[in-house]
């Protein structure tokens, strides 16, 4: 395992740099990992977002399988739910609904990622929410939308990859087919919400009203198949699965003579720079394999003679070789090596910020950056319901005694809710 111990302390922003959202509070119900990364998005530009989370339990993502620091949280949870501060609310009792009314009237964003209905019978959906907050912007994310027919589905990442097609889309020749470990439509379900939040904050200021904004996860699927859903329209042939074989392009994993690396040679100007690092430049004018109908047509001859040519050096010469010369080139890295080499540490992409538990958590960089508004100083996932008592004392003018009674009634969960 990774010592923690061994990472870089994460290097804060200017003191006196602007945030981007500053003012902005977000009530977020979600949970898992396509609305916690919206929110997510949402709180590295300053937002303020409160996560309900339920008593006892919390969100689904703490108790995912996976590598947990001191005190239990695991990786998970502490990268989807970084800068925001945890409340925990029983939205079964009236008064845990009560408190979280009073927080979303004082809102300008809420987000939500409950099954269909739940919100219209908790009595915190939009139009409620929107009849006395008329500025607020109400984002859903769901399996396949609030009405029709498709409303009661339920979605997970992998049950999107599948029925969207993408799965067939990325499908291998002669190997089963399977989703993505990577939770693609989730997180780019997530991108999509926060940028239609965005996009609302901002209409918000020419309408003079905030509104409902939704993302479907089974839309974002279609979307995920980018053109080739177009070619699919305008030709109606089904993609050939992809083989091992590599493209002429050249394109592919190509063997050196210790590590494979990416070759995505997709012009003939990047070819032909690529001849010139292996020495080969008479290919590059040989007509069998001067363009890429060329290479195309005589793929093996011209395929066979570039990996023998790969195979005679290492994957660090022809790296640094190609590099220098403008080639789409990449070393087929393992996740460890692509998490502590060289170019993570000149992107200053991995840290470590402080963790009240733990110590410390690692800390991985959003690709954001802004030079007048930078994202903000990073602030490990919340406990469940580290910051209830503080922020319904700051933000609805709850004293101890008002809070003593809440917790009374059972609006904080019961003293044996246990996760």
């Amino acid at each position: 395992m990774r010592d923690i111990e061994m990472l870089a302390d994460y290097a804060p922003r200017p003191k006196d740099a602007p945030h981007l959202l500053e003012g902005v509070r977000v009530v977020d119900f979600t949970q898992f990992i396509a609305g916690p990364y919206a929110t997510l998005i949402l709180a590295d530009f300053g937002a303020d977002v409160l996560k309900i989370e339920r008593p006892g339990v919390g969100d689904g993502l703490r108790i995912l399988k996976g590598a947990q620091i001191a005190g239990g949280d695991g990786g998970a949870f502490l990268w989807a739910n970084r800068n925001k501060r945890g409340l925990a609310l029983d939205l079964a009792t009236p008064a845990g609904r009560d408190v979280a009314f009073e927080l979303m009237k004082q809102a300008d964003v809420v987000v939500e990622n409950f099954s269909a209905q739940v919100m219209k019978r908790l009595g915190l959906d939009y139009d409620a929410v929107a009849a006395v907050n008329p500025g607020i912007v109400y984002c859903t994310i769901s399996a396949a939308g609030r009405t029709g027919p498709m409303s009661g589905r339920t979605a997970f990442d992998p049950v999107t990859q599948a029925e969207s097609g993408f799965v067939a889309l990325n499908a291998v020749a002669g190997a089963p087919a399977r989703s993505l470990t990577t939770p693609i439509a989730d997180l780019t379900s997530g991108m999509m919400a926060a940028t239609t939040i965005l996009a609302a904050l901002a209409g918000r200021s020419r309408l003079g009203r905030g509104q409902q904004v939704e993302i479907a996860m089974y839309d974002q699927g279609i979307n995920l198949l980018a053109y080739a859903a177009t070619d699919y329209l305008i030709s109606g042939e089904e993609p050939a699965p992809r083989g091992a074989e590599k493209h002429p392009a050249p394109a592919g994993i190509f063997v050196t003579k210790d590590k494979d690396i990416l070759l995505c040679c997709a012009s003939d100007g990047t070819f032909r720079k690529l001849m010139s690092v292996i020495g080969r430049e008479d290919l590059a004018a040989d007509a069998r394999f001067s363009n890429l109908a060329a290479r195309t047509e005589n793929a093996p001859l011209f395929l066979d003679t570039l990996s023998g040519i790969l195979a005679e050096d290492t994957q660090a010469n022809w790296l640094a070789r190609m590099r220098a010369a403008g080639v789409p080139v990449a070393p087929v890295a393992s996740l460890g090596e692509a998490l502590t080499g060289p170019d993570i540490e000149e992107r200053a992409l991995v840290s470590r910020i402080p963790h009240p538990v733990a110590g410390w958590a690692p800390h991985i960089a959003p690709p954001y950056r802004l030079g007048l508004t930078p994202v903000v100083d990073p602030v490990a996932a919340p406990g469940l319901g580290q910051h209830t008592r503080e922020v319904l004392g700051e933000v609805l003018g709850y004293g101890e005694e008002a809070l003593d009674a809440l917790a009374a009634s059972g609006a904080f969960g019961r003293q044996d809710d246990k996760r």
